[in-house]
């Protein structure tokens, strides 16, 4: 654990690959906001960190509201006096051929895969400019995807949300590199959450077969020959938001136990 007091804001962090996150920089030295559309699973987060010894604090919001992020970093300032890093990890998975997708369905997605990645960047990055921190790195650290490396069949609408997080956060890091600010994403593959459950089960509406099917079909793919944990995600954003990774800016890499090799 780090003798530095840090802080940090974990969107989407109430449960699944967030709250990997954030109990891992828990255990990093970091204070935490748990930032989540789910008041009750954000507050039971919160909670059971604390009861760990660990400092954390949970906030509601939308992350397709910008004003979700301003009360998130609010939050963090209010309760800790700072914020050091920001992840952008909240998002949504889709099921659609291309050719069914509506207006809502890109918008509701978008908005919340994109939209909010950028409304968190630009609200972690006002922040960042009030605070006299010199020439100390901040952190913005986004959820992008295998799927936004390389897209895939009834995911069409996802990937290419993923592949718009890769150029958000490409730019920004370009943008903010001489503020003292990096910005990079983490890109997982097929994770053991509740949104793989519902990929599967989307699947077996669209293609047919049985519940677990695909899940264990894709699950082949994986090198290392298992399915990716939270925890496994975690591990990265660890190094990501640590000063090891200082010197490194508008990176996207794949944490997939092998599945794709580009």
């Amino acid at each position: 654990m780090s003798e530095e007091k840090r802080v940090a804001v974990v969107t989407g962090s109430g449960r699944g690959i967030g709250k990997g996150i954030a109990e891992r920089l828990a255990k990093d030295g970091y204070s935490l906001v748990i930032a989540d559309f789910d008041a009750k699973t954000a507050a039971e987060t919160a909670e059971e960190l604390k009861s760990k010894g660990f400092d954390a604090v949970s906030a509601v919001g939308d992350v397709s509201d910008p004003e979700a992020h301003k009360t998130f970093v609010k939050t963090a300032v209010d309760n800790f006096g700072r914020l050091d890093t920001y992840v952008n990890n909240a998002g949504i998975a889709q099921i659609k051929l291309l050719q069914d997708e509506t207006p809502e369905d890109m918008q509701k997605i978008f908005g919340i895969n994109v939209f909010g990645d950028l409304y968190g960047i630009q609200a972690a990055t006002a922040q960042f400019k009030k605070q006299d921190d010199g020439d100390k790195i901040r952190k913005i650290i986004n959820a992008s995807s295998i799927a936004g490396h390389i897209a895939f069949d009834l995911l069409g609408a996802y990937s290419a949300t993923k592949f718009a997080v890769r150029g958000l956060t490409q730019a920004a890091a370009k943008e903010l590199g001489k503020k003292h600010i990096t910005v990079n994403a983490y890109c997982p593959g097929i994770v053991g959450t509740s949104m793989w459950s519902l990929i599967d089960e989307e699947m077996v509406k669209q293609l047919g077969g049985t519940k677990g099917e695909y899940l264990k079909k894709y699950s082949e793919s994986i090198t290392l020959g298992r399915v990716e944990t939270p925890e496994d995600v975690a591990n990265y954003v660890s190094y990501l938001g640590s000063h090891d990774s200082d010197y490194m800016t508008g990176q996207a890499v794949q944490i997939d136990g092998g599945i794709q090799f580009i």
